[in-house]
């Protein structure tokens, strides 16, 4: 099979442009013919460009992708185009939008697929690392059932609700991030460059320093002598530890540690918890087979304990199990949420369940994070505050008895 570069006239007299693959000229020529477009001109096609070279084995630059940004607003842009106008006609707007250069090159790829006669999904399919495996299902399924718009829109909700708890995430770790940050870089400015000015100055004293002021003079002189080594401890450190993830046990028993921390290991159960209902209930909603879509979720779940109670949960459906049943074994989801699917269950309206745990424990994520973030700012200024008045109090100590012996 060889690709040909196409210039073809549709029935509505309109320009249209892509590639095709097939056994020789005169086969696409008849192709072209059989979907009743005029062809003005097919060429043999270029080979692709190439999409970065090969810096080390196994390791590419330039590759092309769409951001999660970029497929959210793709999708709300082919959802209300779609339901205006066909689908070739709305991806081929969407391309002649598209400020991004790779982006464009991306939707221009997918409407190829389309006018070349493949399905949307199978036209995604050709740019795997934008269009994730359940993205490119749920489609399928609104094309089989002949409510692809109606999909479209699930789809771009669902995605815009988890770019906006992606969002609160960020702008709840950023500031407390910023302000850690800022903290121990004036500590370590103090602890290398104040402190030892201001020891030079009871060298010639002739008494014996406070425990406090010998303590602090000792971790200074630490942090001057060996920073280097600090660092490469550090270093080392996280790289042994970035190896022992990669094994299989260590992340399971790290991972299970995290859960059951008080307060994070809450937030990530929540949170886990929120997008899988979310998800979920789109799939439903969409006709998606439910083993199938909890099937492809797996893959996308990074903490390997919550990653083992979803292949468990597929597992027990696929024996005949309930969803719920297989929830409730599995011991990491929170009880309401556990409740509500059975409920939807027994009432066959699993999606309209499956939406109001979504949003219930979002709710609750949004109070939960706004609280640790009331608690933990103040925390830090605390911390901050306590280090800094420990080396203040560490140089004036010894002034303090210097005034004591000369009032003596």
């Amino acid at each position: 099979m060889a690709d040909f570069d196409y210039l073809v006239i549709d029935a509505k007299g309109r320009e249209a442009r892509g590639h095709i693959a097939a056994p020789s000229l005169d086969d696409a020529r008849a192709s072209l013919d059989r979907r009743g477009l005029y062809v003005v001109r097919v060429d043999p096609g270029a080979p692709p460009p190439p999409r970065g070279k090969a810096l080390v084995t196994g390791f590419r630059i330039g590759r092309r992708r769409m951001g999660t940004k970029q497929l959210t607003l793709f999708t709300r842009q082919l959802a209300t185009l779609n339901r205006v106008s066909p689908l070739e006609e709305s991806l081929r707007t969407i391309s002649r939008q598209t400020e991004q250069e790779h982006v464009r090159a991306i939707v221009q790829s997918v409407h190829s697929g389309v006018v070349e006669g493949r399905r949307l999904a199978d036209a995604m399919g050709r740019e795997p690392k934008s269009f994730p495996p359940l993205y490119r299902a749920m489609v399928s399924a609104g094309e089989r059932s002949g409510a692809l718009p109606t999909i479209l829109e699930r789809l771009s909700t669902l995605l815009e609700r988890q770019a906006e708890i992606n969002g609160k995430i960020i702008t709840t770790l950023a500031y407390p991030a910023v302000l850690a940050v800022v903290a121990m870089a004036v500590v370590t400015a103090l602890m290398m460059f104040v402190v030892p000015q201001v020891v030079e100055q009871f060298d010639t004293v002739g008494q014996e320093l406070p425990w406090l002021t010998r303590a602090v003079i000792a971790v200074s002189a630490f942090l001057v002598g060996y920073w280097w080594a600090l660092l490469l401890v550090v270093a080392l450190a996280g790289f042994g530890f970035w190896q022992a993830m990669k094994r299989p046990a260590i992340k399971l028993a790290v991972d299970s540690w995290v859960l059951r921390l008080p307060l994070i290991g809450r937030l990530l159960r929540d949170l886990h918890a929120a997008r899988m209902a979310r998800t979920l209930a789109t799939m439903v909603a969409s006709r998606l087979p439910l083993l199938e879509g909890l099937t492809l979720t797996t893959g996308t779940i990074h903490n390997a304990r919550l990653r083992l109670a979803t292949e468990e949960i597929v597992e027990s459906i696929r024996g005949g199990g309930s969803l719920s049943a297989a929830m409730r074994r599995a011991g990491v989801f929170p009880p309401l949420l556990t409740y509500l699917v059975a409920s939807g269950e027994a009432a066959g309206q699993l999606d309209d369940m499956l939406a109001r745990a979504a949003e219930y424990l979002e709710r609750e994520f949004d109070r939960f994070t706004a609280t640790a973030l009331s608690l933990l700012e103040p925390l830090i200024i605390v911390l901050m505050g306590g280090i800094v008045a420990t080396i203040v109090l560490s140089i004036l100590l010894p002034i303090l008895q210097l005034n004591t012996l000369a009032g003596q």
